[in-house]
């Protein structure tokens, strides 16, 4: 209930705020979040629900009509809102979109391995296409395969446990790569439906593995905001399941999704010791035994989040350092590597580099006019503001020409 309660929020609310309308610490709302067993203290429970105005009619006990202390306003006026506008329940029926609209007539039919492979090579094809172009490009093909052929199978169909469980990882993954492509063209709060539903289903299943890598990428949304302690918070729910899965490079993601988060508050010390947690935890890593969706995840990827973590702490020298190393990537990462050269012109650029930053971005945005990605756009304007001290230099004015007749906003 709390977890579901903070990300229905926008902003999404802190474990912490949450502890302090509760009276509890961000441990133990973490730990309660986490709990694999349910709190049957109807003491508590109810306590929790008058304190969140949580109504009767979506809980499963009667609430008591003793008084609390009211919240802040603003915050208690803004749950108000929520409950009234989104009609959030605490026990929902389905998954969001999943439990809407009305029973089909037809009868259901039985799902098999063959149906659940057909989603695998269809999210592997739109996995491709999305790294390669962008999220721009495959976005509503994607979006309507989800409606019309895959949500009737998990509302219609007959499978056993085994396929039902199959059903709900492919279908996960392919809501997770929705959600990416929603977040690529500036759709986040779409994106971040996609990644919660996605994550219902995991949890629904009891793949840790799975769960982990959606709370990672949404640290990761949290962190392109500059969310630092959504970022933390995310990460370190997608720490505890990652340990629990046993992938040390689930491990090495989500600690390096925290790493990012402290970088963005400014805590060095906490960012370091994430990091090298991170690198560890990769170094152990058996390639042979990482599942498909994890396979994006190496050691370019890991150096290219290190280089936004030294950026974002203004050390650039590192972050140049780190920037390099993730473009020794592999293939048919073509929006990747266009983000990472960004990633190193803005590491340049912070060093008064400029010539070598400028030549870096033109590049890159050359390669932007074949990616369809909002933030290949941010990216890119992010170097421009960081080059505007210089921008009587020839090759800025010149950089900036580019960007400018390729739609991308110059200082």
């Amino acid at each position: 209930m709390l977890y579901a309660y903070r990300f229905e929020h926008r902003p999404v609310l802190t474990q912490a705020k949450i502890g302090r309308w509760l009276g509890l610490t961000q441990s133990q709302v973490s730990r309660l979040e986490r709990a694999a067993e349910s709190v049957h203290d109807l003491n508590k429970l109810d306590y929790w629900a008058r304190v969140l105005h949580i109504p009767e009619r979506h809980l499963w006990f009667r609430l008591s009509s003793d008084d609390v202390r009211e919240a802040e306003e603003g915050d208690d006026v803004r749950r108000r809102q929520l409950f009234k506008v989104a009609g959030w329940t605490a026990a929902a029926s389905g998954f969001g979109w999943f439990g809407s609209g009305h029973a089909s007539a037809s009868p259901a039919r039985s799902i098999g391995a063959t149906d659940v492979a057909t989603i695998r090579e269809m999210t592997r094809t739109f996995r491709r296409l999305d790294n390669r172009f962008g999220g721009g490009h495959a976005r509503g093909t994607v979006s309507n395969y989800l409606a019309s052929d895959v949500v009737p199978m998990l509302r219609e169909a007959r499978s056993t446990d085994a396929i039902r469980s199959e059903l709900y990882g492919a279908v996960a993954e392919l809501n997770q790569l929705a959600g990416w492509m929603a977040y690529d063209v500036g759709d986040a709060e779409t994106g971040s439906k996609h990644l919660r539903q996605a994550l219902r289903l995991c949890q629904e299943i009891d793949n840790d593995g799975l769960a982990a890598e959606m709370l990672a990428g949404m640290s990761h949304q949290a962190a392109f905001f500059r969310s630092g302690s959504i970022a933390v918070d995310l990460a370190q729910a997608a720490h505890s399941d990652a340990n629990r899965s046993g992938l040390h490079a689930l491990v090495s993601e989500s600690a390096v999704m925290a790493a990012h988060g402290f970088a963005l508050q400014g805590d060095s010390r906490s960012c370091l010791d994430a990091l090298a947690e991170s690198e560890r935890a990769l170094s152990a890593a058996d390639r042979q035994d990482a599942p498909e969706w994890l396979g994006y995840f190496d050691a370019a990827y890991l150096a290219a989040k290190f280089a936004h973590c030294f950026r974002d702490l203004g050390q650039p020298v590192d972050a140049e350092r780190y920037a390099r190393r993730s473009l020794e990537m592999n293939e048919g990462y073509d929006r990747g590597r266009l983000f990472n050269m960004s990633l190193l012109a803005s590491a340049l650029a912070d060093q008064g580099q400029v010539e070598e930053s400028c030549s870096t971005a033109s590049e890159a945005v050359t390669m932007a006019g074949s990616v369809r990605s909002v933030r290949t756009v941010a990216y890119l304007a992010d170097v421009g503001r960081r080059l505007n001290r210089y921008r009587s230099a020839e090759p800025v004015k010149a950089l900036y020409a580019q960007m400018s007749a390729a739609a991308i906003p110059v200082p």
